[in-house]
This record gives structure tokens, C-alpha cells and sequence, in this order.
């Protein structure tokens, strides 16, 4: 096999799908003209610490509908709100010791049309733990979560503009298994802030959208006879939903230590805090080259119905501050399943005999961990993905005439798959991203028939080291913990597009 050929056997498929369970391990639908508009503000809100009043930077992004539809939902994007804290806000608010901040924020969005108002709770916008800053540097909070649908009974632009804010942090100490909440804070946007995060028009049913005249005179529009009142501007979440894709059950298995990146050796050793972890799933997509056939294969074809990975995403926490013997270290670590379906295969062995042949995979579960190894200006980032996979080959055709390999022809023990993401293009299970690494395919056994040994044809055409697997994982989608878009996104192979 030369070059890229289309189902060439997929045996590092599934060591790149397990990447992609790893890299699910780790958050837009499929391809809607419902969330054309992708946007990115940044407010300042004035906040009322312990400390007194501080100024809080909250980067807010989203995805909206490119127009809404009059009496149907509108349904923002799972937002993501990035909240900035400078160290003079936290001065003697985070308890002594404390390794890691998680949070949750409480944002009411003002949204309005045609003069009316109401206000959309978007609530328990979770973030993981972040190790505390050394020094003089910023608290940075990942926040993210589900957010409700808006309604409206006549056309005209709908504003979504953020507005007050409630913070919880959630700091956790060097003796706490469970991180602590404070008291409440809160935030409003500081004065001559412009908030707004989106605008999206509500065109006149079966006409255009409407112009300036029909938005400032709602007799000028077929709804004349409806004038908007306060409750036309519906806040809730869609009864129309679809039903989540995501599997329902945990995934099975756990964190397998073998795979786990340990801190450098000497200091002090990290505290271990277990945590519930967030259900979810993704997709993940790529290449994987067979290193004797000297070609590449598509790994979870996208447009093939691929397959999602159930992960439970930062089931446990491994940290310890900057301050104690051996430096700064912080790693989340989660675990998955990638279930494959069987794939059928088209390669040329030695270079010139065509084989056709089905492959089903079997993995164990996928352990993914993210983090960083000291502190600024010397921080390293890190994101490995490991499991264990073996492979059975069957329906195998040599140039159109059938081979019985038997039922029980398959690599003769599990072998090792180990993925690595480079920061900031993978920087953590939520958001995804690519990964990559090598595998070393082993001896296949219990191949053949009637006494025929086909043991060493396969072990010669497809065993050995230096396979490279290059995948691409979309974000994670986590239906009722709230962090980024749902359904999952297919992305696109590594190389194409962005």
C-alpha cells in the first residue's frame, strides 16, 4: 500500500479511536445553520470580595442562531465564561494551604426586543480546579454550562446582554478530599461596560427580516394584532430538545495507573482528591500508519457513522503548590470506554497483492490526564492518553478469493497505545483537540485452518514498531454537567480544516 488508501486495515484505527476515547476522556452539533454566530466578549465586572471591591475580567464566548423563528426556541451554544481574578482580590480569601480553586458562577443575561425585557438565568456555570497562582499571577476559571432557550411571538432583533454576576469559589487545602465553597460574590458589569453578547433577528413569518420601520412599529408587521407584551419573551429550556446522544451508564473500567504521568522524582509527593467526575461523550477522528505496509489509514471514518466515546472526564485531582519541597505540579485525570464497530479493510501486502479483510477491535478502558509540571516562567504543560488493544482478523479475501483464517486469528496479546497532545492546541478533555504517538503492533497468532499455519503472513505483512497514529478529538459534550455544545461535534481528519 502507497500513499492514503481508503479502508486499509484498520488496525491502529482503533488505537486512534482510542485516542479519540482518550481525547474523549476527555466538548456543536453536526454542521447547523442554528449556530452560525460564534462570539467573543469581554466584560469587566466590579466585584464585591472579602477583600473589598475588585475588578473581575469575564471573557465570554458562545455560539447563536444566525435568525431565529417566532414561536420556536432560540438555543444559545453552551457558552464558555473565562474569569480572571487578580492575587489582590484573593488576599486572605483562600485559606491557608490551598493547592486548587474550582468554581461555579451564576450570570443572569438580560434578553430584550422591541423595548421588553427578561432575564435568562444562566446558572451553575461549573469550573474544574486550577492550581493557584504563584506569586503575583491571576486565578484563571474555566467556566461552562447548559443555558435555557428564549421565545418570542413576533419578529424583530433579539439582544442577549450579560448583566449581574454571582461567583462561588471552591478552594481546597492540602487535608480537604472535597473542595470547600465560600461564602457567595457578587459581581456587576462596571460602569460604561457595553455587555452586549449577541444579537439575533426574528424575521416576519414567510418574509424577510424586517426593517427598521417594522421594529420600531409593530403595526407595521403581520403579528399588528399580537402586540408584544412582557410575556412574550419566553425564557425556558426547549421542550423540543433533542434526546442527548451521549451513553447514559459510566463507562467501565477506571484510571489505569500504568498510564497515569507521574511528577519528577524527589519533593514532596502530590495530594490525591477523588471527585465525581462529569458523563459525557465525543468524537474523535484521524489517521493511523501501518509502518511495514507504508501507508495510512482513516481511523473512525466521519463520514461513515462513527462512533462516540463515553468518558468520564476529572474523576480525580493530583496536586501540589508551588511552595513545597519538589515545586509545583497539577494533573486531572480521567477515564473512558471506546467501543469500535468491526471494520472492513482493503491494503496490499508486500507491496502488491491486494487483501480485503474485516477487523474487530477490542480496548480497554482509556485513561486521559492533563496538566503542569512547575510554575511560570518554567510551567510545562502536559496531556497523555493510554490504553491497552488487541485485534482479531476475519472475512479475509487475497485478490477476491477467500482465506479461512479462522475464528481465533488475532494479535497474540494486548499491546500498549500512548497518545500525546502538545499545549495549547490540546489543553484539556473538555475542549479537545489532536494528539499523537507511535504503536508496536505484536505477532499475530491462532491464524489458519485445517492445520494451515497463517501465523507468521500476518505477523510479517502487519506486526512491528513505529506505527504513528495522528487523531483529532471534537469537544466534549456533557448533557447534564454543564461544559460545552451538545450533540458532539464530528471534526474534521487531522490536516483538514481548522
Amino acid at each position: 500500500m502507497t500513499g492514503v488508501v481508503k479502508r486499509p486495515p484498520r488496525i491502529s484505527r482503533v488505537a486512534f479511536l482510542g485516542a479519540a476515547g482518550l481525547v474523549a476522556g476527555i466538548l456543536a452539533g453536526p454542521g447547523s445553520a442554528a449556530r452560525a454566530q460564534d462570539t467573543d466578549v469581554s466584560v469587566a465586572y466590579d466585584c464585591g470580595f472579602p477583600s473589598g471591591t475588585h475588578t473581575v475580567t469575564a471573557e465570554i464566548s458562545g455560539s447563536y442562531p444566525d435568525a431565529g423563528v417566532v414561536n420556536r426556541p432560540v438555543r444559545p451554544g453552551e457558552p464558555a465564561v473565562r474569569l480572571t481574578i487578580g492575587p489582590a482580590a484573593l488576599e486572605g480569601v483562600l485559606p491557608e494551604g490551598t493547592t486548587t480553586v474550582a468554581g461555579l458562577a451564576d450570570l443572569t443575561v438580560l434578553v430584550a426586543q422591541k423595548g421588553r425585557s427578561a432575564e435568562a438565568g444562566w446558572e451553575a456555570l461549573a469550573a474544574p480546579a486550577a492550581p493557584v497562582p504563584d506569586g503575583s499571577g491571576d486565578l484563571v476559571l474555566e467556566h461552562s454550562g447548559a443555558v435555557p432557550s428564549v421565545t418570542v411571538t413576533a419578529p424583530g432583533d433579539i439582544t442577549f446582554t450579560a448583566a449581574a454576576m454571582r461567583l462561588e469559589l471552591r478552594p481546597q487545602t492540602g487535608e480537604e478530599t472535597q473542595p470547600a465553597a465560600l461564602a457567595p460574590i457578587d459581581c456587576r458589569p462596571a460602569e460604561g461596560q457595553d455587555a452586549l453578547l449577541a444579537t439575533v433577528p426574528v424575521p416576519v413569518p414567510g418574509g424577510n427580516r424586517p426593517g427598521p420601520s417594522q421594529e420600531s412599529d409593530p403595526a407595521a408587521s403581520p403579528t399588528a394584532e399580537q402586540p408584544v407584551r412582557p410575556q412574550d419573551i419566553a425564557v425556558e429550556p426547549s421542550p423540543s430538545e433533542p434526546a442527548s446522544p451521549c451513553p447514559t451508564e459510566m463507562p467501565a473500567g477506571g484510571i489505569d495507573e500504568s498510564f497515569v504521568p507521574q511528577p519528577p522524582p524527589g519533593g514532596e509527593p502530590p495530594r490525591v482528591t477523588i471527585l465525581p467526575g462529569r458523563l459525557g461523550c465525543a468524537y474523535a477522528v484521524g489517521f493511523a500508519n501501518v509502518e511495514k505496509l507504508g501507508g495510512a489509514m482513516i481511523v473512525n471514518d466521519p463520514s461513515d457513522a462513527p462512533r462516540l466515546i463515553n468518558v468520564l472526564a476529572v474523576t480525580r485531582s493530583v496536586s501540589r503548590p508551588g511552595t513545597r519541597p519538589g515545586g509545583s505540579y497539577f494533573r486531572a485525570d480521567s477515564y473512558g470506554e471506546l467501543p469500535l464497530p468491526d471494520a472492513t479493510s482493503t491494503f496490499l501486502t508486500f507491496g502488491f497483492q491486494p487483501v480485503t479483510a474485516k477487523v474487530e477491535f477490542t480496548n480497554g478502558p482509556v485513561t486521559i490526564s492533563t496538566g503542569t509540571i512547575g510554575s511560570p516562567p518554567n510551567r510545562i504543560n502536559f496531556a497523555q492518553a493510554g490504553f491497552y488493544q488487541s485485534l482479531r482478523v476475519y472475512d479475509v479475501e487475497v485478490n477476491g478469493t477467500p482465506l479461512d483464517v479462522g475464528p481465533a486469528c488475532r494479535t497474540a496479546r494486548p499491546y500498549r497505545v500512548v497518545l500525546h497532545g502538545k499545549f495549547p492546541d490540546y489543553e484539556n478533555v473538555f475542549k479537545g483537540g489532536p494528539m499523537r504517538g507511535t504503536v508496536t503492533i505484536p505477532e499475530f497468532s491462532g491464524c489458519g485452518t485445517a492445520g494451515e499455519d497463517l501465523d507468521q503472513l500476518f505477523s510479517a505483512s502487519l506486526s512491528g514498531p513505529d506505527n504513528v497514529i495522528a487523531m483529532r478529538q471534537g469537544p466534549m459534550c456533557i448533557p447534564n454537567s454543564p461544559n460545552n455544545e451538545c450533540p458532539p461535534t464530528i471534526p474534521p481528519l487531522p490536516g483538514q480544516g481548522s
